[in-house]
């Protein structure tokens, strides 16, 4: 498939809001768009721009001036409600793309209900040109989740994801794709399922970061049940370990193994390898707690 982006900034007269700015993606695509010569307004609870989703007063301010904005939202049981609010107010204030961070798990624990993309289905009715993202899971995660970041560091991932494959995902390229979609022509009413080129299993991602960090990093199968008394030991809540269970027995099941040629349909060029993010990253401190 042909890609579907032009060369330059289509609309960079208003700003783009990026919420979650100073967070895992936020922080990256405010990055892609500064690469772009466009000045990002970056907001967060933390940041100079306050942007609160409990606090519907925040949102004006943030808004001000802005023709697009790029959307993370609370990931809590309101975030549909909370979207379809803001969409309306962001409309009101005069802006015209939406750009929304979802996630391309959604697409295979569907269920015909249609409730997974109630979140997606609140900026598609907005009245706005919307773009949303689909990503598979981070490259980045390994160092900036704890929940891989710490067994890494005493390495050992006991993960109940048995032999099933992931493509993981460069942020980088992700923020590419959003600031593409927020500022260029070509990508209204899409969705772009992200992923990146290697179906790799925990076995593969172990070996890479064992040869990068010098220490060896063992993956361990586990069952759901010893995954969540883990890391109900390691002061996580009950439903969050579910979650995180549930989340990585789909992988086991090759759920996410197939390819997806989003980065290529934005970019019109070829994701990058998850062999290029080890390459860029430090791993020294992996494994080192084990000695």
């Amino acid at each position: 498939m042909t890609s579907t982006h032009t060369s330059t900034p289509s609309a960079p007269s208003s700003s783009v809001l990026v919420l979650g700015g100073t967070g895992k993606t936020g922080r990256r695509v405010a990055a892609a768009l500064s690469r772009l010569g466009i000045t990002p307004k970056v907001a967060s609870r933390s940041a100079p721009v306050r942007f609160d989703w409990a606090d519907e007063g925040s949102w004006d301010p943030a808004l001000a001036g802005v023709g697009a904005v790029y959307v993370v939202d609370s990931q809590g049981p309101a975030a549909p409600a909370e979207v379809r609010a803001f969409a309306a107010a962001a409309k009101a204030r005069g802006v015209r793309r939406l750009v929304l961070l979802s996630a391309r798990v959604w697409e295979e624990l569907d269920d015909g209900s249609g409730e997974v993309f109630a979140t997606e289905r609140a900026v598609r009715e907005s009245g706005l040109d919307w773009t949303i993202l689909r990503p598979a899971w981070f490259n980045q995660n390994f160092t900036e989740e704890p929940w891989y970041s710490a067994p890494l560091a005493e390495g050992e991932l006991r993960l109940p994801a048995g032999d099933g494959r992931e493509r993981f995902v460069d942020l980088d390229d992700l923020a590419e794709v959003a600031a593409a979609a927020l500022t260029q022509d070509g990508h209204s009413g899409r969705v772009y399922t992200l992923s990146g080129p290697d179906a790799l299993s925990f076995h593969d991602v172990a070996e890479a970061l064992s040869t990068a960090s010098g220490h060896k990093v063992a993956y361990t199968p586990v069952t759901r049940e010893q995954y969540i008394e883990e890391q109900l030991a390691r002061g996580y809540a009950p439903d969050f370990a579910e979650l995180m269970a549930d989340l990585f027995l789909h992988i086991g099941a090759n759920g996410s193994a197939a390819p997806s040629d989003g980065v290529r349909q934005a970019l019109g060029r070829e994701p990058r390898a998850f062999g290029e993010y080890v390459r860029r990253t430090d791993f020294s401190s992996l494994g080192a707690a084990r000695g």
